[in-house]
């Protein structure tokens, strides 16, 4: 669970602005009256979930040894850093400081506001994840992230690296309808395309990115629930950019699947072959047959598939189907 801005002490006045920026300051290893830290972090632990916190590069750059030793005694799981913005060298090695200092204190991080991956997590495992991508975020002020962008996105931003794009949005529209607002934001698909993006977009550290009470009741629910973060295998099943992709990813002895198409309604045949022997039982959730004018518009399908099985998947236009196969014992 992420808590966003807002958490820390702002400094006092005399403190001045960001030299930078010209924003207030805000310090690290102070949360403010209002929200019990160390409370929430036992309450969250007790539901087995662990709390992350997020901050702008500018304020944890002048205590990040103060404040990581404080995320540390919180029992903080890691640190989400934004609004970095640039490329230069210096910034470069501050990534490099940032991870390695993190990863003294036990702290995993997500770069925010950050340039594309540069294999830094091979050195840092910590890292789990970094922007570095036109996300669901900017369906508050751009109406820029389409399903042809989401496509785009597995052939060439994916290629780097992990991305926090931040999927999951439910407020599904279609193109005609869409409108940037900053408030309770749109995304352009269909119900199965944001869920099918879950697997078709790596991320080790991933988001449910629209408000709670959006999954209450959802049947897609089911299948957020069960999705991994991380995987011990890929295939690519099928693709053309920018207009379709297909992927598969086990964890453990299970499969997941996850296809997306852009604008274009599509028909598109998967064989199971990488199921190996025996038979599963697959969950198939789908654009329903009414996709296209009212993408919220779903079905699940069960039902029991083996190596032999080829799926005849029907994409709307800015459709998907997300699908879960789990070995029969």
């Amino acid at each position: 669970m992420l808590i966003d801005g807002g958490w820390e002490l702002p400094l006092p006045k005399q403190a001045g602005p960001d030299m930078y920026s010209g924003r207030a300051l805000y310090d690290d290893t102070k949360s403010i009256a209002a929200l019990d830290i160390p409370m929430l972090v036992e309450y969250a632990k007790a539901k087995d979930v662990r709390i992350w916190l997020i901050t702008h590069f500018r304020d944890i750059h002048s205590q990040m040894d103060e404040a990581f030793a404080q995320f540390e005694k919180w029992g903080i799981a890691g640190v989400k850093i934004d609004f970095m913005d640039r490329t230069d060298q210096w910034m470069v090695n501050w990534y490099r400081m940032a991870a390695r200092k993190a990863a003294e204190h036990h702290l995993m991080v997500d770069f925010h506001g950050a340039f594309k991956p540069d294999g830094i997590r091979r050195t840092y495992p910590n890292v789990l994840t970094r922007e570095s991508v036109m996300g669901a975020e900017y369906n508050r002020w751009s109406a820029r992230v389409t399903p042809k962008h989401n496509v785009t996105l597995a052939f060439t931003r994916m290629l780097a690296g992990p991305m926090d794009y931040t999927p999951g949005g439910f407020d599904n529209v279609t193109r005609e309808n869409f409108v940037p607002r900053t408030t309770a934001p749109m995304v352009m698909g269909t119900r199965a395309h944001q869920t099918a993006l879950y697997v078709v977009f790596e991320s080790e550290l991933q988001m449910v990115s629209d408000s709670p009470d959006a999954y209450d009741g959802q049947k897609e629910t089911e299948f957020l629930k069960a999705v991994p973060a991380s995987w011990d295998e890929t295939r690519v099943l099928n693709g053309v950019p920018p207009k379709y992709i297909t992927i598969a990813r086990r964890r453990g002895a299970e499969w997941f699947v996850g296809s997306i198409t852009d604008w274009d309604a599509r028909a598109l045949d998967v064989p199971l072959t990488f199921l190996g022997s025996g038979a599963c039982d697959a969950e198939i959730y789908a654009d329903g047959p009414n996709a296209a004018a009212q993408p919220k518009d779903s079905v699940v399908e069960k039902r029991r598939v083996n190596a032999q099985t080829v799926l005849k998947l029907k994409l709307a236009p800015g459709g998907g189907a997300a699908m879960r196969f789990v070995p029969v014992r």
